[in-house]
């Protein structure tokens, strides 16, 4: 049962590169020089999930020749997760999927020329040689090991699959934290902004709990974007509305507002502890930080206007609409709602409320 969802609490300012167009531009032909583009519906499909603007709006500042290799991977990532993670024969095999993840993980990782025969794991060794030509090797290790997170997540939600299990709240938010790809998607801040935060405040747990709450608010809020999209296509078992249905027995619209007051306890924490940290954040750290919160809004305001999720085929019906998805004031509420479940008593995230200094 689909329902409506609740306008998004995000008081943080929007913003996309003005150079989103030419990053697009860019990708696709990328995409479809790659060879996962094998008719007409599949290049459609790809285009629909407008990658370049999803990413533009996490990175308003980047690189411009960075910025493009990054809305590649996140083709690139769409692509994969609907072929690999949500249909085809490994979305419900977590055997097969493991040692095909594998191997997609490790010719991301191995530098230099690679003979790949799977088309997905050629493409991303690409995209892991772009980056090791315009970034230093921390921000790619960095990335390949949110890379690696991110499908172990997936492998964790497949087995739930082929298990028919249905994940507690704790359990649930600990496998989405990894299995929505919000890691690697924010991980690749610091390569196409050309930064390199220093690892004694990367790996602080303050900013590694503002990055985790920055993935969860923004995997939360795709639960939500998601919901038309994977009705269609029978693939709604494991998600935030479910799992409050199945073991709270809250009613589909009850479920619908914890959901909503529970990711709005997490943004309020993380807006919070941000304003915190930053004055004493080196300038690293603070465009990461800023990004972090772009990111959130972003997300947001792409998923409000993506084919990818207002289409069941994924693929644009017509032209954008005429007013932006930021400016429809129906989408936006200045108060966030309160929440029956306290993050702080769910184990896998109750440390975010810690005494965190940087």
């Amino acid at each position: 049962m689909a329902v409506d969802t609740p306008p998004f609490y995000c008081p943080i300012e929007s913003a996309i590169h003005p150079e989103a167009k030419e990053t697009e531009r860019r990708a696709l032909a990328w995409i479809e020089g790659s060879g996962l583009c094998r008719t007409r519906t599949e290049r459609a499909r790809y285009a629909g999930t407008r990658s370049a603007d999803f990413y533009a709006r996490f990175a308003p500042h980047a690189d411009p020749e960075r910025l493009w290799i990054a809305a590649c991977w996140v083709y690139w990532g769409f692509a994969f997760d609907d072929a690999r993670c949500d249909e085809g024969p490994f979305a419900a095999d977590p055997v097969a999927f493991a040692a095909m993840a594998f191997s997609v993980q490790r010719a991301l990782e191995v530098p230099g020329r690679l003979h790949c025969a799977d088309l997905y794991a050629a493409a991303v060794h690409e995209i892991g040689e772009l980056f090791r030509a315009t970034a230093g090797p921390v921000q790619n290790r960095r990335f390949q090991h949110a890379h690696r997170a991110w499908l172990t997540g997936v492998q964790w939600q497949i087995g739930n699959r082929a298990g028919g299990c249905m994940p507690d709240l704790d359990d649930y938010l600990s496998m989405r934290l990894h299995a929505a790809g919000g890691g690697p998607t924010y991980a690749m801040l610091e390569i196409v902004n050309g930064l390199d935060v220093p690892d004694r405040e990367m790996d602080s747990p303050v900013v590694r709990a503002l990055t985790e709450m920055a993935t969860m608010v923004a995997s939360l809020d795709n639960d939500h974007h998601s919901h038309l999209r994977e009705t269609s296509r029978r693939q709604t078992e494991q998600n935030i509305v479910n799992v409050l249905v199945r073991h709270h027995r809250y009613t589909p619209r009850q479920a619908v507002d914890e959901a909503v007051a529970l990711r709005d306890a997490v943004l309020e924490r993380f807006l919070g502890l941000r304003d915190q940290v930053t004055p004493r954040a080196s300038s690293p750290l603070r465009h990461y930080l800023a990004d972090l919160g772009h990111g959130i809004r972003g997300n947001i305001e792409w998923g409000l206007r993506v084919p990818r999720y207002l289409s069941p085929d994924g693929m644009a019906p017509g032209p954008r609409a005429c007013i932006p998805a930021q400016t429809a004031t129906s989408h936006w509420t200045d108060a966030p709602r309160t929440s029956r479940q306290d993050p702080r008593r769910l184990p896998s995230i109750a440390w975010w409320w810690s005494d965190l200094a940087l």
